[in-house]
């Protein structure tokens, strides 16, 4: 193996991708088996989970699927005993759990004087608390081992908030505020060799936010998909690989020195002002 492909080289290490069994988790869990991790693939729901696993096994990785609630820290506790149990102790965590729903969304027929609290409860806990309790779970087995890297999804809405999505946009921010947060804390008081990162994706289309970006009957982009589009200098939405060649430099030896930043992933959409 040559000096580039050391830099980069996973193995050994074990990852855990919360939000694992959706497309753009299992992307990156993919990578990072490709790179040579062994994977646990976290979800909610532990089908998704176990075909994901499967996905990687039959390409030649190591993966296991677990059951996870990341607002549950008993079960994310569960979790990590399981994974130390099946694979060994936790070396980086990706936080990818998150996702808006149409209730905390504004429009014609639902005003922001009229978002159900529940709802909007319900991102913020799944996008901020979902990060945090993972957070602590894992983070403490790393500060333990004095080692360790943690990668949160942050989002454009952190950078600069979306109109409509409220909830989401909040959330993210908190997401981006925490990760500096952390970063600082964990090399201040356990290990220099904890890092904090975060990824902010640009536009990829998932099933949390196509009704957002497609006509249902149509197909076409919608006036909102068509705004995004324009703004985004790449003319097209992300594809989940895209996400993974920052992932892999994030987790590895070669960002070394890199601490406590939030990567855009986005097109261009960040750098744009629109003229």
């Amino acid at each position: 193996m040559n000096d580039i492909a050391r830099l980069f080289d996973l193995s050994g290490q074990v990852a855990a991708v919360t939000g694992g069994g959706g497309v753009l988790c299992g992307a990156m869990a993919k990578g990072l088996a490709r790179a040579g991790a062994r994977v646990a693939i976290l979800d909610l729901f532990p089908d998704a989970a176990q075909k994901m696993a499967d996905e990687i096994i039959a390409g030649g990785g190591e993966a296991i699927g677990v059951q996870v609630d990341v607002l549950d820290k008993a079960s994310i506790e569960a979790a990590s005993v399981t994974i130390t149990e099946q694979l060994g102790p936790v070396d980086i965590l990706i936080n990818g759990a998150g996702g808006n729903k149409p209730q905390a969304t504004t429009s014609p027929k639902q005003s922001f004087f009229d978002l159900p609290q529940d709802a909007f409860q319900w991102v913020f806990n799944l996008n901020f608390l979902g990060t945090l309790l993972p957070s602590q779970v894992f983070g403490k087995v790393m500060t333990e081992r004095r080692q360790g890297n943690i990668i949160n999804i942050s989002s454009m809405n952190a950078f600069r908030p979306l109109t409509n999505i409220a909830a989401y946009s909040a959330a993210k921010a908190g997401v981006s505020n925490f990760t500096q947060w952390l970063a600082v804390h964990m090399a201040q008081n356990y290990s220099t060799n904890i890092r904090v990162n975060a990824i902010a994706p640009g536009f990829f289309v998932t099933a949390q936010n196509r009704f957002l970006l497609f006509d249902e009957q149509t197909g076409e982009l919608t006036p909102r998909g068509q705004k995004i589009m324009d703004h985004t200098p790449l003319g097209r939405f992300g594809e989940p690989d895209d996400l993974v060649s920052t992932l892999l430099w994030l987790v590895s030896p070669a960002s070394s020195f890199v601490q406590g930043i939030v990567v855009p992933v986005d097109g261009g959409f960040s750098a744009y002002s629109g003229v």
